[in-house]
């Protein structure tokens, strides 16, 4: 099946010497557009988000990106396509390209290139008679490794999902489509091995099969960073609200919730709000930590001038005098 080409800088809606902050405002904004918590028609809504995901997780990565770059208009090219890895029948690796996934919400683009393209099956041989005094020697079958695309969300609850495996069938060389049931368990991390035992390719001899294991990769949130079991969210403020404090509406993954912010509150302070992030391991949950950024008004009217500049003149704080 062939391989078909990506061009993330489309998907995101920016040039090809966008810069990283370009990027990151791009992506963030068609995120927060497609979000399937958000997106009107959650089927396009979901295919979209998962797109914009997998343009962002190459474009974001400087690596990743010069990748990209080198593939240039002649990426297809026999010369340019990434060797597979070594490995015999009976253990070593599954070419990425003789298998093709879907539903993982990475395409096979990304998989052949940025993905994992296989891990090594940990395969043996064992021998056992052919019953005419002869001996065989059974191989397991290799595994398979690709990434899977989960949400804050599917760990946040778990939840399962239905991917489709298409390879060729080494008897026959026909293609050969299988549905898969995957469980998200609640708390599951970056780089986590969800396993699929006995999914990936057939034993030699009669051998076992090998497994399948999907790599976890985060989808980016619009709003969140995660790190460990906390989020962390970026709380823009005015400066009055900094300097006289005020009661503001913030996102969670629960949904929308009253924060107050304390007088005098200082830019890049976390104000936390407990139990609002992920699961943990111990059946508790993480934290929420919104980071305050003051900002200011881009546009003045007269009238706003000339409040600031009586402020000016009757406060006395300089924040360039020692305290």
């Amino acid at each position: 099946m062939p391989v078909e080409f990506k061009d993330y800088y489309d998907v995101l809606g920016v040039a090809r010497n966008a810069s990283g902050e370009e990027i990151k405002k791009a992506f963030r904004k068609l995120a927060r557009r497609y979000h399937p918590d958000v997106a009107k028609d959650k089927v396009t809504g979901e295919k979209k988000f998962k797109e914009i995901n997998e343009a962002n997780e190459v474009l974001s990565d400087p690596e990743k990106r010069q990748k990209y770059d080198q593939l240039g208009a002649n990426w297809n090219h026999p010369e340019r396509q990434t060797p597979p890895p070594q490995g015999g029948s009976g253990g070593g690796y599954q070419e990425a390209s003789e298998v093709h996934f879907d539903g993982t919400g990475f395409s096979d683009f990304f998989e052949q290139y940025f993905g994992s393209r296989g891990r090594p099956s940990g395969g043996f041989g064992r021998t056992r008679g052919n019953g005419m005094g002869g001996r065989t020697v059974a191989h397991r079958g290799q595994d398979i490794e690709a990434d899977i695309l989960v949400t804050l969300d599917e760990i946040l609850h778990g939840s399962t999902r239905m991917i489709q495996l298409q390879r060729a069938d080494p008897r026959t060389g026909q293609s050969a489509t299988q549905t898969l049931r995957v469980k998200i368990p609640p708390g599951v991390r970056e780089a986590q091995l969800i396993r699929l035992a006995g999914k990936g390719r057939e034993g030699i001899g009669g051998g076992d099969s090998g497994n399948l294991y999907l790599r976890v990769k985060l989808a980016q949130h619009p709003d969140f960073r995660v790190r460990g079991a906390d989020l962390y969210y970026d709380l823009d403020l005015a400066p009055w609200e900094a300097v006289l404090g005020a009661t503001v509406q913030i996102p969670t993954l629960d949904g929308t919730v009253s924060l107050k912010i304390p007088a005098g509150t200082m830019a890049e302070r976390q104000l936390r709000l407990r139990g609002k992030g992920l699961p943990t391991s111990n059946g508790t949950r993480g934290d929420l930590y919104a980071v305050v950024s003051i900002q200011v008004p881009a546009h003045l009217t007269p009238e706003q001038i000339v409040l600031w500049e009586q402020l000016a003149i009757k406060s006395t704080f300089n924040p360039r005098q020692p305290s």
